[in-house]
């Protein structure tokens, strides 16, 4: 239960300490008094997402803070629990705003995110904005409504699941379809291609290596002739013999020449040993010239080949081998494509038949839901003055999706032999009012220790329909906590406790306060809402009457 709401610097609220208590409590004024700014203020400190210009101009930071008491069977204990937060039967949450737009939280002292705050309030709070019942006109929303009035999260969960997981499997089956069906399109030119490959089996470097062989031979075919004249000018029958026969005729005159052959004969060994080396290095030189001509043919052939397929694929030679792996694998892709595609077809068939087992349960669910919020809501429709009205979930086949194949759409007839129509169509403002509580009140009988907030659900009704709608309130409110705005003379008079919101200038500042109103004072707050600004004593007189019945 909400027991205070402190609220400081926040719009044209300047500092505001209100104390809440059980029963059916009732804030009233004029229109743009601030009402809606109270309840803004409640939604900061709760976490809920609103306008960002709560602070109140000229103040460095704006402030809210909520006290609620918890009962040791309240779900709150369960929030904070999880999220490692103090606990206790008090609940202090307090939030602050900066003017820059900074926000911080705190829990019992201890600060908090703004996610914890929300999933707090959902056990704390319960709201009715001004504009609810325009989400009661949308049939997108009806599902929603009926699945947690059946408490279908947990089924509504893994139907989603299920559903992202068929999803998966149809995206990873079509995709693997299109790289087969993209591979198998040119099947034939990888297999001829891999074909030749395979045939010329390239390595990497061979080609550099076949070209400077390839240029080595053709030199060697030039000079060979030459180096081969050349060393038979030098050897044996050339200039080594002619040096050879000088040196004998040199040796066998040396005796008598008394040591003047000495000096050339010395130079002519010298020469000759010159010449060997020189002659060996030739003879060594013609032994790497010699080749088989077949070879050059062969060594053309094989790197004319290489550089054909490289051309061909339009790649360089030393990639070929690499290019040829690839071709290898996608090959092996398509042999294996089929069996892959066959196994993700039997995984989409496993989840759809997962997913449509889901759904199935979801739709039986709700098919029996549907009968008792039929049931539950036309109990609540009756003291509302709306006893004749027939309030029927129709439930029709969709389109598969993550919810589902369910449409769900709230139907009525108003007035008795009256076809039933969508509730846009057939229901005026104040009736779309009554069907909103009653929703409500069906939505959150198994949700223990809420206060109720309702901001003018009695829009668009008056007289007796206002005071049934009061009356039910009052009733709602026996059982815990409610707090609604109202413009409505009838519901207010029904409430146990009274706050009236009223705006006032001074020193050139407009600002919002909210006053307890005593018994006195609720006759003439009452008064002024059956009469306006002049209130008379026929006006005080009703409002007594209002207040005693």
């Amino acid at each position: 239960m909400l027991r205070g709401l402190d609220i400081s610097d926040m719009l044209i609220i300047d500092r505001l300490e209100l104390n809440f208590q059980p029963g059916l409590n009732v804030l009233t004024g004029e229109t743009g008094a601030g009402k809606s700014i109270l309840l803004d203020s409640l939604g900061f400190v709760l976490g809920w997402r609103g306008r960002a210009d709560l602070v109140r101009r000229g103040a460095d930071q704006g402030s809210v803070t909520a006290s609620f008491d918890l009962p040791d069977d309240h779900p709150a204990h369960a929030v904070l629990a999880e999220a490692g937060l103090p606990g206790g039967d008090e609940l202090i949450l307090r939030r602050i705003n900066t003017a820059d737009g900074r926000k911080t939280a705190w829990v019992n002292d201890q600060r908090c995110s703004g996610e914890a705050l929300r999933k707090l309030s959902e056990t704390l709070v319960e709201l009715h904005g001004q504009h609810d019942d325009r989400g009661l006109l949308n049939p997108r929303g009806h599902q929603t409504i009926l699945d947690t009035f059946a408490g279908l999260d947990k089924a509504r969960a893994a139907c989603r699941t299920a559903w992202t997981t068929r999803a998966r499997a149809a995206k990873a089956l079509t995709a693997a379809e299109a790289v087969v069906a993209a591979i198998r399109e040119e099947e034939e030119f990888l297999r001829h291609a891999v074909g030749e490959l395979d045939a010329l089996a390239p390595e990497p470097g061979e080609e550099a290596t076949l070209d400077v062989r390839r240029r080595a031979m053709q030199g060697a075919e030039k000079i060979r002739s030459d180096v081969i004249r050349a060393y038979e000018i030098l050897g044996g029958q050339g200039a080594e013999s002619a040096l050879g026969e000088a040196l004998r005729w040199l040796d066998g005159a040396a005796d008598q020449a008394d040591g003047a052959l000495e000096g050339p004969m010395a130079a002519l060994s010298r020469a000759m040993m010159e010449l060997d080396e020189a002659t060996t290095g030739i003879a060594t030189a013609l032994e790497g010239l010699s080749f088989d001509p077949t070879d050059l043919e062969d060594t053309e052939e094989r790197l004319f080949a290489i550089r054909a397929m490289a051309r061909k694929h339009d790649i360089l030679p030393d990639a070929l081998a690499d290019f040829g792996t690839t071709l290898r694998n996608k090959l092996a892709a398509l042999d294996a494509g089929d069996a892959d595609v066959a196994d993700l077809r039997s995984a989409l068939a496993a989840a759809e038949t997962a997913y449509s087992e889901r759904a199935a349960r979801l739709t039986k669910a709700r098919v029996a839901a549907a009968k008792r919020l039929d049931k539950e809501v036309s109990a609540e429709l009756a003291p509302l003055k709306m006893e004749r009205a027939v309030f029927e979930t129709q439930i029709t086949a969709d389109t598969p999706g993550p919810d589902g194949v369910d449409a769900v759409a709230f139907t009525v007839a108003t007035n008795p032999g009256a076809p039933s129509g969508p509730l846009n169509k057939i229901a005026s403002g104040g009736e779309l009012s009554r069907f909103l509580l009653a929703l409500k009140v069906c939505l959150t009988k198994s949700q223990s220790g809420l206060t109720m907030i309702f901001d003018e659900i009695d829009r668009g009704v008056g007289g007796a329909t206002a005071d049934a709608v009061g009356r039910r309130l009052a009733a709602l409110a026996s059982e815990g906590q409610v707090l609604v705005v109202t413009h409505s003379p009838q519901v207010a008079a029904l409430g146990a406790h009274h706050w009236r919101v009223e705006k006032r200038v001074a020193a050139g500042m407009t600002t919002s306060t909210v006053t307890a109103l005593p018994a006195p004072q609720r006759v003439d707050e009452i008064a002024r809402m059956l009469s306006g600004d002049t209130i008379t004593e026929e006006a005080r007189g009703a409002a007594r009457a209002l207040l005693a019945g």
